[in-house]
């Protein structure tokens, strides 16, 4: 799950090197922050939130899969 965030966010930003990304889990929720220069945040966020939106939709349908629930925050 944090492989395909992380390629995902590392491929759209201008400094691929700053992307950190940051998982916890509390029961069968998995929490992902995402944290980028600040250059690169509007990146990552998109017009009218659409790429962030487009990111939580991959990674909830790799979630389920595994079946867990997957929380995205970008930072």
């Amino acid at each position: 799950m944090e492989d395909v965030i992380a390629y995902i966010a590392r491929s759209l930003v201008e400094d691929p090197e700053q992307v950190r990304i940051d998982t916890h889990r509390v029961g069968s929720t998995l929490y992902v922050d995402v944290t980028a220069a600040p250059g690169d945040v509007g990146r990552l966020i998109g017009r009218k939130g659409r790429t962030a939106q487009a990111i939580r939709t991959v990674a909830k349908a790799a979630a389920t899969r595994e079946g867990f629930r997957v929380v995205v925050d970008i930072d």
